[in-house]
């Protein structure tokens, strides 16, 4: 649920070769393959510096790469996401959610859902993992300049977007208005949860949180995310709206959108579901003419209508 650059100093890094120049293009022509010098299949060795409980089914981790040039070198954008391998076991993608600024580690947010998320799930301080990073495109946060932003996570789908929001505040006069609408089942279910006093509390954004149905000692909004929206009415003008989240919140939220004004190209969103190798070679990702791990996981709704509908 995400513009089309990487950038990094590690074996990882990708040149491109030329893209197609429309978007009409993305149904018919095969997206072109990075090139990468290295075994671009070879994972940086890290190691695992923090575990923080978020939820019952969500943990995030904190690594740090074990070569000190190499962390110290890192560069990402907001968006790019990562492989993270469990010896032994496998590995799976995540978008690295902290911001680029944050150089002491990598943060990634993992909900568990098969055997590599349970394998990382059991993960303490000290163990071992692999890192491929970054890979796919990015939010693309300097075409925003001017612009007022309208962010919107449900449950997991703020881990992308604590990245993008955390950056943008960074440069907040850039931007116009940064807002939030972020919702959950049940408080139980909200990460970051020990960040949102700070986000309420921050004079450089408008912060909504809200929940699916009522619950004790729950003092913001409840109801479902398309239904906040439609309630906060947020101005379409000159605006660009980002979400993340569960398929079914993307659709309705989009909806939603939609019946408020603003156009497919305005509004952004990210697909990480069936990335495998990462750099477009296995084709697991393929939609139309397009790899979700090269082409994405950002893309604008515009663009996604362009593309079959299997996704």
């Amino acid at each position: 649920m995400a513009s089309k650059t990487s950038s990094s100093s590690t074996d990882l890094q990708t040149r491109q070769i030329s893209k197609p120049a429309t978007d009409i293009s993305m149904r018919h022509t095969l997206s072109p393959r990075p090139m990468m010098p290295g075994n671009p299949y070879l994972p940086m060795p890290a190691t695992v510096t923090e575990i923080i409980p978020e939820t019952a089914n969500i943990k995030t981790l904190r690594v740090v790469l074990e070569d000190d040039e190499r962390m110290r070198d890192f560069k990402f954008q907001p968006g790019q996401v990562g492989q993270i391998s469990v010896f032994g076991v496998g590995e799976a993608t995540f978008v690295i959610n902290s911001p680029p600024s944050q150089k002491a580690y990598l943060q990634f947010s993992v909900m568990r859902a098969g055997e590599v998320t349970a394998a990382i799930h059991k993960l303490s301080p000290g163990d071992k993992v692999g890192v491929r990073a970054p890979l796919g495109n990015h939010f693309p946060w300097q075409e925003w300049k001017g612009k007022s932003l309208f962010l919107v996570g449900g449950g997991i789908g703020m881990a992308p977007i604590r990245t993008i929001m955390l950056h943008l505040l960074e440069q907040k006069g850039d931007y116009g208005k940064i807002s939030l609408l972020y919702g959950a089942r049940s408080p139980r279910d909200m990460a970051y949860a020990y960040e949102m006093p700070a986000w309420l509390d921050n004079p450089d954004l408008d912060a909504t949180f809200c929940i699916d149905q009522p619950f004790d000692g729950w003092s913001h909004k409840v109801g479902l995310i398309p239904n906040i929206l439609l309630e906060l009415k947020p101005n379409p003008q000159n605006c660009v709206a980002v979400l993340c989240g569960p398929p079914i919140m993307i659709k309705f939220t989009v909806q939603a959108l939609e019946k408020l004004g603003f156009p497919p190209e305005s509004i952004v969103t990210t697909l990480e579901k069936r990335m495998k190798c990462g750099i477009g070679i296995c084709g697991r990702c393929n939609i139309g003419g397009r790899y979700v791990c090269v082409d994405g996981p950002v893309f604008t709704w515009k663009q996604l209508q362009e593309l079959p509908p299997e996704i």
